[in-house]
């Protein structure tokens, strides 16, 4: 099958959106990064919100026939929905816990505040990280953002989550794509419930927003695959994935595969002039995108310092043996529970009970792959991949989590899902989503059940703990110090960094009351329950 054909089509208004969100990515990275470059008044980013409604403007046209569409409409409203509930799930923590996360919510807030600030170039963030061991795109948007507001910790929470919840935009394509447009509804309550979704997209860092752009990369790939590709399609793919690589170094596996698989699926029309247009069109769009940042590095911190420096290759084994030993026991313990095997769990040691519990579940559903997709879910994907017999698919799959693993400098005896798997869990949602309507009634109840538990393990357990609730609700009459102290070092150590750097979380500065923020929840998915019903009945 050709990648390009004579003819092409337009863009249908879902897709415009998709479109009209990377660029307006792109043309945000362009203006705030040329301001820090050239080292204008910061004053400037303050016009953010005003270039963004003059592209609004001169785009209405596009936009007017978008909403139009039904199916746009439904998917705008569907993204509204995922956006809002991360929002509330985020106005419930006081101080981040679970497993071993710490310090990469505060170095990415260090980060935002290096650029608005203008820090040194000397500048070691966490008191290690050279500013070139994370790619800066994120950082760089969101402090443009943050300075039409206020700058300050709750509002780079607030902006953040938002940016996470983006990720389900392009994957409620692919389930349209894979499904039809019913699937976009039963994916919204998919991700959702989802707890590695949830709990990234209320993390303060830059892993989801990379996984849109690897998603939107994806997409666009595969459109440029149908009979009547659009024409902007090779553009389109190539700024995606330039994007994401931008956010965040984890996308860099993805990318290699999908440029792979484009040079596969072209290699019978090498000879086509029109294929090399497009390709050769595609590359220079992501080239010329990925050198504002990297050719700025190199000329600041050598070439060296640029790629020698993210931690996936300073924390490599020193010889092809031990690196290759790391890369199967990684790859065995992102696919097999810890339960199941003997593992030092040190890392989540806590006096509680309870605690343990939590962390355990954090753990599985974060670490570990088929726990990361849903207890029962994983389950029934691996039925619907089966039966879908796509070997395509599953050699492309394979090709992303073996490099995904190998790239990963060091040992992790819990698992590496949380690192550079987390497009292929929502892709492995949307496709789920994608064949609800095949499933059985038993099937059905049985992924509605495991659904259930994931929510209340994953999601509801885990912000039980971040807003402090259950402790308070284990010791009503506890000193401070008893309930503190009943999380593991970990989290103590991130309420540490809030406390001495006096940062107000959004919990801080929320007026409404956790009885009401849990019923618009309920309400929320409530909402989402009932069109996906109505979608699929």
């Amino acid at each position: 099958m050709s990648i390009i054909r004579p003819r092409s089509e337009p863009l249908d208004p879902a897709e415009t959106l998709l479109s009209a969100g990377v660029i307006t990515t792109v043309a945000l990275w362009l203006y705030a990064w040329t301001i820090y470059v050239l080292s204008l008044p910061t004053v400037f980013l303050a016009f953010t919100p005003a270039l963004i409604f003059a592209g609004i403007f001169f785009a209405r046209a596009s936009l007017r026939k978008a909403l139009r569409d039904v199916e746009a409409r439904h998917l705008l409203l569907s993204q509204v929905l995922i956006s809002l509930w991360c929002v509330v799930w985020l106005s419930f923590i006081v101080s981040y816990s679970g497993g071993g996360w710490s310090g990469d919510w505060f170095e990415h807030w260090e980060r935002t505040r290096f650029f608005l600030e203008r820090g040194s170039l000397e500048t070691r963030f966490l008191g290690i990280y050279q500013l070139p061991a994370r790619p800066p795109l994120a950082n760089v948007i969101t402090g443009a953002l943050l300075t039409s507001t206020e700058v300050s910790f709750a509002s780079y929470q607030l902006c953040s989550t938002l940016l996470s919840s983006l990720a389900f935009f392009p994957a409620a394509l692919l389930a349209r794509r894979f499904g039809g447009a019913r699937a976009m509804a039963v994916f919204c309550v998919l991700l959702a419930v989802n707890p590695l979704f949830v709990q990234n997209a209320t993390f303060a860092w830059t892993k989801l927003p990379a996984a849109a752009g690897v998603l939107a990369a994806l997409y666009f790939f595969l459109r440029c695959q149908d009979a009547r590709a659009p024409q902007w399609g090779p553009g389109l793919f190539a700024a995606s994935l330039a994007v994401a690589l931008l956010t965040h170094y984890s996308a860099g596996p993805a990318a290699v595969v999908l440029a792979g698989a484009w040079c596969v699926r072209g290699w019978n029309h090498r000879c086509d002039p029109a294929w090399w247009r497009s390709t050769l069109g595609g590359v220079w769009v992501g080239a010329l995108i990925l050198s504002t940042w990297f050719l700025w590095s190199m000329s600041h911190y050598s070439l060296n310092g640029t790629f020698l420096t993210n931690t996936s290759v300073t924390s490599s084994a020193s010889n092809f043996s031990d690196q290759l030993m790391r890369i199967l026991l990684n790859l065995r313990d992102t696919f097999v529970p810890h339960v199941l095997r003997q593992i030092d769990d040190t890392l989540i040691a806590q006096p509680t009970r309870w605690g343990y519990v939590r962390d355990g579940f954090f753990q599985f559903y974060q670490l570990n792959f088929p726990f990361a997709c849903g207890t029962i879910a994983t389950v029934v994907l691996a039925r619907e991949i089966l039966r879908a017999a796509k070997i395509k698919w599953v050699l492309a799959i394979t090709a992303v989590v073996v490099i995904s693993i190998a790239v990963h400098g060091e040992r992790d005896t819990w698992g590496l899902t949380h690192i550079c798997l987390q497009p292929l869990v929502i892709l492995s949602l949307a496709f789920l989503a994608s064949r609800w309507k095949s499933l059985t009634r038993s099937w059905k109840l049985a992924l509605a059940t495991g659904l259930a538990f994931d929510f209340t393990a994953g999601i509801g357990l885990h912000f039980a703990a971040q807003s402090y609730a259950l402790a308070r609700w284990i010791y009503p009459h506890g000193a401070l110090n008893e309930i503190f102290n009943s999380y593991n070092q970990i989290a103590l150590g991130n309420l540490l960094t809030k406390i001495q750097h006096q940062l107000a979380f959004v919990a801080d500065r929320s007026t409404v009351s956790p009885a009401l923020a849990l019923a618009l929840l309920g309400a929320i998915l409530s909402f989402m329950l009932v069109r996906a019903r109505a979608d699929t009945s």
